[in-house]
């Protein structure tokens, strides 16, 4: 049976105008919520004031997710400068963004869920940046889920693997690197971004009303492999 979630149901998801993100704010829009998508292109999780006028227009919110994120290419990540910017959006922006919500998530028994990767468990020689960040975010997810859970607020992560989105055109496009990836991917294929949103709405559901802590990798089985 598809989640479903009463009509009041209020959920913000920032990254939410591409990519994963976006697919995540429709399929929760379709399951009976009320979602508000932020992208880059009005909302800032570097920007602390951004964060505040956003969070502030919100009279209430049951769902956070955290899906912004960046990644630098060509060598940006060796650099110190293009470190600290990723893993200032990635993982610190994740922080600010739920520190933020956490009264109106008090409030509402609500739940967080932040995206993780495949490159939380592995390192990753070309973004070490990236990695970093995701495996940080595996440790926020689960200290958090720790410290707010008498507030009744569930913390919890999904980590997609190879994932057909802009950011990793550039791979989709090096055919050697995608060929590679399919062959030790156990189900034979790139994920989509739908295939992300539907873990995501079980987690932000009643019907994970048990699960806190938890990472839950989205991968067509690589991480198995």
């Amino acid at each position: 049976m598809a989640a479903k979630f009463d009509s009041g149901t209020r959920a913000l998801v920032t990254g939410g105008t591409s990519g994963i993100g976006k697919a995540i704010a429709a399929a929760l829009t379709n399951a009976g919520c009320h979602v508000t998508a932020a992208g880059i292109e009005t909302f800032d999780v570097a920007d602390e004031a951004s964060i505040r006028r956003l969070v502030g227009s919100l009279d209430r919110l049951d769902i956070l997710v955290n899906g912004a994120g960046t990644i630098l290419r060509g060598g940006a990540e060796f650099d110190v400068a293009g470190f600290e910017k990723v893993v200032d959006v990635n993982l610190t922006g994740t922080m600010r963004v739920s520190t933020a919500c956490r009264p109106l998530l008090a409030k509402s028994r609500g739940c967080i869920l932040n995206l993780a990767s495949m490159l939380s468990f592995f390192g990753g020689g070309h973004a070490p940046a990236y990695s970093a960040s995701k495996g940080g975010i595996v440790q926020l997810t689960r200290s958090l889920a720790i410290a707010w859970a008498a507030e009744g607020i569930r913390v919890n992560a999904i980590a997609p693997g190879w994932i057909e989105t802009e950011m990793t055109r550039p791979v989709r496009d090096d055919q050697a690197r995608s060929q590679a990836i399919l062959d030790r991917t156990p189900l034979r294929r790139w994920g989509t971004p739908d295939d992300v949103a539907g873990a995501a709405v079980f987690l932000c559901s009643p019907a994970a009303a048990f699960i806190t802590g938890a990472i839950l990798p989205v991968d067509g089985g690589y991480s198995a492999a």
